[in-house]
């Protein structure tokens, strides 16, 4: 089983290429499944009521999403050519893309006609990643710790909030008396204590295994006390292909493509930051090559997402999180859980029957996970010397700027929509303060910043490496 070793040979091939048995792949791929399913049905939905898409639409989107999940996932797990990081990554739909899109579209009037035009924006900007992936992976070196650990932090913390929605009942719930109701909370805190134990009192197998089990077990519970429904299932066509450019031709216009090709700059950055949090995570060596190869994989991923009626995709934190968790490094995992997307993908019934995981037995395991995000970002803020006030001025900022949108939204509001369809993201906004600031403070100027020793990661072990394993570069 690829778990976190104590120590790991150079001599010998990383645990993150390891092919596990078949029924180890299937357990700890479903696991990535139904850790992955709400948020990536969510994007498609979202924008598809904002359209105004009927039912039979909405179901095709979020079937097409699923399919290009699968084959974007394998791509990036797997590796194909110079595409794909060949790391535990799952790749799913940026919700970063989610008001531009809806902006794009209402734009273009709505219903399929505005679905066109998104399609058009997103191809282009796939194409766009693809080609600007090799000299965006050369400006990792100004992705020193401050940087990479606020990014992730921020990542974390703000999508912990989103875990709270789902145990509070979905955010769908809001305004309804039974939003954050005794009885979502009961679902949400039982799953939560369910994980929690299996990880304290089970085998390291079992334990690998806790977010799956609380999923399980509180999906069961809800539905023995009638909470959980699978009428959904019985409606859902057993088989269905999402076929190219069903809705149309693309159209091209000129400012959605800009306004996409801007979000996914931004998505690089996110990728980045996945990236580094994975590496440190499985204690493997990540590069530049390493980022370029993550980035084309999310460039091929976004033109597959407009040819076979989805969106833009990005490495998900949300699985990062469950790596963290299990310590289960093996890609070849997440190729199978890439296996499943399609397969769910092509058959509804089957993705319904995940679908039916109730909110807040989502949201139980989910604050876990995503809080695990933001703690492999505190784990590399500890490698930055923070009694130095420039750096701490750097984390202090961007954490500003990351609740920034949630907290005063009518900021916001007021702005022209071009410019709030890319700052106004909690992620967007702390990670282009983290990179701006630390160029301001440490960049362009003669100080040193610190980086961190991947050799020390392949050669030294799980362990956390002491600061004298820092190596300083002039930048």
């Amino acid at each position: 089983m690829a778990r976190v070793p104590r120590q790991h040979s150079g001599k010998q091939p990383h645990p993150v290429d390891e092919l596990l048995p078949l029924p180890k792949l299937t357990l700890y791929g479903f696991q990535h499944i139904l850790a992955f399913y709400a948020a990536a049905v969510i994007v498609p939905v979202l924008l598809g009521n904002a359209l105004g898409l009927s039912r039979e639409e909405l179901v095709y989107l979020i079937n097409a999403d699923l399919l290009t999940c699968g084959i974007a996932t394998i791509i990036q797990a797997l590796g194909v050519w110079k595409v794909g990081a060949k790391l535990p990554l799952v790749q799913g739909v940026t919700f970063t893309a989610v008001s531009p899109m809806v902006a794009i579209g209402i734009g273009a009037g709505g219903g399929t006609a505005g679905l066109l035009v998104v399609y058009g924006a997103v191809i282009t900007a796939g194409i766009a990643t693809f080609l600007f992936a090799p000299f965006f992976g050369k400006l990792v070196r100004y992705f020193p710790p401050v940087v990479v650990g606020t990014i992730l932090t921020i990542i974390g913390i703000t999508l912990i909030p989103v875990g709270l929605q789902n145990a509070a009942g979905g955010a769908h719930l809001m305004g309804d008396p039974s939003y954050g109701s005794g009885k979502n909370l009961a679902y949400a805190l039982g799953t939560l204590l369910l994980v929690l134990a299996v990880v304290r009192v089970g085998k390291p197998f079992l334990s690998s295994l806790a977010v799956l089990i609380g999923l399980v077990a509180g999906t069961a519970v809800a539905w023995l006390l009638g909470d959980a429904h699978f009428g959904a299932v019985a409606d859902a066509d057993w088989f269905g292909v999402s076929t190219p450019f069903h809705y149309g031709t693309p159209e091209f216009e000129l400012l959605p493509v800009v306004a996409m090709v801007v979000v996914m700059l931004i998505t690089m950055i996110e990728t980045t930051g996945d990236v580094y949090a994975i590496g440190e995570i499985i204690r493997k060596k990540v590069d530049s090559d390493t980022v370029t190869r993550a980035l084309r994989a999310d460039g091929v991923a976004t033109v597959l997402g407009g040819v076979l009626n989805s969106f833009p995709y990005v490495a998900f934190a949300e699985n990062i999180g469950l790596v963290r968790m299990s310590r289960v490094m093996s890609r070849f995992v997440v190729v199978a859980a890439g296996v499943f997307m399609i397969v769910l993908g092509l058959l509804p019934k089957a993705g319904s029957l995940v679908a039916a995981v109730p909110h807040p037995v989502l949201g139980g395991a989910a604050i876990a996970m995503f809080g695990l995000v933001a703690a492999v970002g505190i784990q590399i803020l500890g490698k930055v010397d923070l009694r130095e006030e420039r750096n701490a001025l750097v984390l202090a900022v961007s954490l500003g700027a990351a609740f920034l949108p949630t907290t005063v939204t009518p900021f916001f509001d007021r702005m022209p929509d071009d410019l709030r369809a890319v700052l106004d993201s909690g992620i967007t906004l702390g990670a282009l303060t983290a990179i701006a600031l630390n160029l301001f403070f440490n960049a362009f100027t003669r100080r040193k910043a610190m980086e961190i020793d991947w050799d020390d990661y392949e050669d030294g072990g799980a362990a956390a490496p002491p600061p004298t394993s820092m190596r300083a570069t002039a930048h």
